[in-house]
């Protein structure tokens, strides 16, 4: 299960310089052949590649890579947050394609700034590059995508959301939930969410949102009763510790602009990809 993590994460690798590549382009679809040149791939091994990493031509991936597509996700694909209330997702079961069982931190224990709380952490590869874990006994608190930011970066920005907590590298600790959380075993991946109540809130309206489908930040100041604090909301969604699996990502802007995202727009972009790309090749 590890090797296929770490295949994964060289596929992501991949996928991110051809991100680069075609944004280069301005637009302009690129050869599998000029495209595999420019990766110093042949075309049939990136052929192969983005075969095994999403389930589509690299020809058909481009067109969910382009900037456009935010805009036709919205228009085709917006969840309004109160029917999918109305399925009956809730905030523990089986949420976004993945077992997830979550629960809250207290205003109070939030409030001091994890005193007494022991998290452990450690490096992971992911289908999104590589991540660094945190959790207590309890679940996961923190996921950070680091390709874009680095790993120092990516650490002092989760430790600081917790600055009296005791931090202790323990992969072992962890590495079950995160198997868990991206397909490379089965079981359960728990989450413990560590925030403000309105963060909290906003996170739990972002827990069902399915995958291969967005949202807008206004339509989630609505469901929490904030209508008129899209800001703050937007904030919240930035402040969310537990990247892919509070699937921030699937957020986006009123007008279909993919808004920010805290670990980089291209991992956001990919991520956006990748769920559509599998969600129209399991539906074909």
């Amino acid at each position: 299960m590890q090797t296929e993590a770490r295949t994964n994460d060289y596929h992501y690798g991949v996928i991110a310089r051809a991100l680069r590549e075609i944004d280069a382009e301005g637009g302009q679809t690129l050869s599998l052949d000029a495209l595999a040149a420019r990766l110093n791939m042949s075309p049939a091994h990136f052929q192969r590649t983005f075969s095994a990493w999403v389930g589509v031509s690299p020809k058909r991936y481009q067109q969910y890579l382009t900037l456009d597509h935010a805009k036709g996700l919205l228009a085709h694909r917006h969840t309004l947050l109160d029917t999918a209330d109305q399925t009956g997702l809730s905030g523990s079961g089986r949420l976004h394609d993945l077992f997830l069982r979550w629960e809250a931190m207290s205003p109070g224990d939030y409030a001091r700034a994890g005193q007494g709380l022991t998290i452990s952490y450690g490096w992971f590869p992911s289908p999104f590059g590589e991540v660094l874990a945190m959790g207590t006994e309890r679940g996961l608190c923190g996921l950070a995508f680091v390709d874009e930011c680095g790993r120092d970066a990516a650490m002092a920005d989760l430790t600081a959301r917790w600055p009296g907590a005791s931090y202790q590298p323990a992969p072992g600790q962890v590495a079950p939930w995160v198997n868990a959380a991206f397909g490379a075993t089965g079981g359960e991946a728990r989450l413990l969410l560590i925030g403000r109540p309105l963060q909290i809130k906003v996170w739990e309206a972002l827990l069902r949102i399915p995958s291969g489908q967005v949202t807008t930040y206004s339509d989630l100041a609505s469901t929490i009763g904030h209508a008129n604090a899209v800001r703050a909301v937007g904030t919240a969604v930035g402040r969310n510790p537990i990247s892919y699996l509070i699937p921030c990502h699937r957020a986006l802007r009123k007008s279909g602009g993919l808004g920010g995202y805290h670990w980089g727009l291209p991992v956001k972009r990919a991520m956006l990809a990748w769920e559509a790309a599998r969600h129209d090749s399991m539906a074909a």
